[in-house]
């Protein structure tokens, strides 16, 4: 590939919102113009827009949880309160006291014998200071002019305290994983664009179909049966030949476009494409689940295993495919109209399969735009090999 800008083909309004209520969709085909890439795969690309309201989804690799319904508790009798201030520093009602074994006595309270007990949590004489070094012991008093002392003394023994052991480890939670974001290209000069397709309207009608008619013989024609020779034989061979030429996959199809020569979009989400070849790989792929096919009640959808056939699944999310829309033959009459040659497109249908859940990017933000780039199969036109 030349790694050169493409040019747009179409871009649709696609929203659908009977099945994905609260989303914008907007689907892009994109083609090279250089005859370098044509019939190459990539050279026709289709990119998905999606974007999604506040509470609709998916996104991939994000699973909607469900809510339980809340269940109805059963009344729990009231418990006794507990009296926290008599356990922890055995204070009571007025009338009962604190026993001396208690394990959720005050270590700072004072007995009654009016010594104040060790504080436990100072460092015992010849070990190691705790968590740095040892705050200096503050006796309790009840006077306001030695509070205000301690207070003083405390403010200046925080000021001087080394860095402490939280700070040294620096505690902290972990950094929320971030991710990697895509990388950006930037917006190319207005002089490397190519030159733009014609714009055009499109109209959306539904697709004319006539009756199948069947070949009445006159009632006074004659047949004349050549007996000399091998004249049998060669009327048979004729037969086979022509019977062994006719592509009934492509009559299908200019049948369909003879009825409808003013069709260049064939649209159905959920749809069944209408093959131009069934010998190429795209015909291969979709025939079994195509207008032509056997199996043309059957929805495009995808297989994912190796030996069947069906659109890829969804790179996005992983979920299948289905069929919405394909180009015909008549958008490239409009779209070259003005620069007709040997040397303009030469596609017989492009077939865009999208993501049956409309999925987006997970690293898009709430109420964003994202873009999904789909299946997009080119069928060729044949060309005759020279001889």
């Amino acid at each position: 590939m030349c790694n050169g800008l493409l040019s747009l083909l179409l871009e649709l309004n696609g929203d659908l919102p009977e099945q994905f209520p609260g989303h914008a969709r907007r689907l892009y085909i994109w083609t090279c113009r250089r005859k370098a890439c044509r019939r190459k795969d990539g050279c026709v690309r289709a990119v998905r827009g999606v974007r999604l309201t506040k509470g609709t989804g998916p996104k991939a690799g994000v699973k909607a949880e469900t809510k339980e319904p809340a269940k109805q508790q059963e009344p729990v009798p009231p418990q006794p309160q507990p009296k926290i201030g008599e356990s922890l520093f055995g204070v009571g009602n007025g009338t009962s006291t604190r026993p001396s074994a208690n394990p959720f006595s005050n270590p700072f309270a004072t007995h009654s014998n009016g010594t104040a007990p060790s504080n436990p949590f100072t460092a015992k004489p010849g070990s190691a200071p705790l968590f740095g070094a040892v705050p200096p012991t503050v006796q309790v008093t009840s006077d306001t002019q030695a509070d205000k002392k301690t207070d003083k003394k405390e403010d200046e023994a925080a000021t001087s305290l080394p860095e402490t052991f939280a700070a040294k480890v620096r505690l902290s939670s972990p950094p929320a994983a971030t991710q990697t974001p895509r990388p950006h290209e930037p917006w190319p000069a207005a002089s490397a664009f190519p030159t733009s397709f014609p714009h055009y309207q499109l109209d959306a009608e539904y697709e004319t179909l006539d009756a199948p008619s069947t070949p009445v013989i006159p009632s006074n024609a004659r047949i004349d049966i050549d007996t000399e020779g091998n004249a049998s034989a060669g009327g048979k061979e004729d037969k086979e030949v022509y019977e062994s030429t006719l592509d009934e996959t492509f009559q299908k199809f200019a049948d369909r476009i003879g009825q409808n020569p003013e069709q260049a979009l064939r649209y159905e989400f959920k749809g069944k494409p209408l093959l131009y070849s069934d010998h190429d790989a795209v015909g291969k792929l979709l025939g079994p689940y195509s207008e032509n096919g056997p199996s043309s009640n059957k929805k495009v959808t995808i297989t994912g295993s190796r030996g069947r056939t069906g659109i890829p699944c969804c790179l996005n999310c992983g979920a299948e495919r289905v069929f919405e829309l394909q180009l015909m033959p008549h958008a490239i009459t409009e779209l070259e109209a003005e620069d007709m040659s040997i040397d303009g497109m030469e596609w017989g249908t492009i077939i865009v399969g999208v993501c049956s859940q409309d999925c987006q990017p997970s690293d898009i933000p709430e109420g964003g735009v994202g873009y999904v780039e789909e299946w997009a199969g080119v069928q060729w036109e044949e060309i005759a090999s020279k001889k």
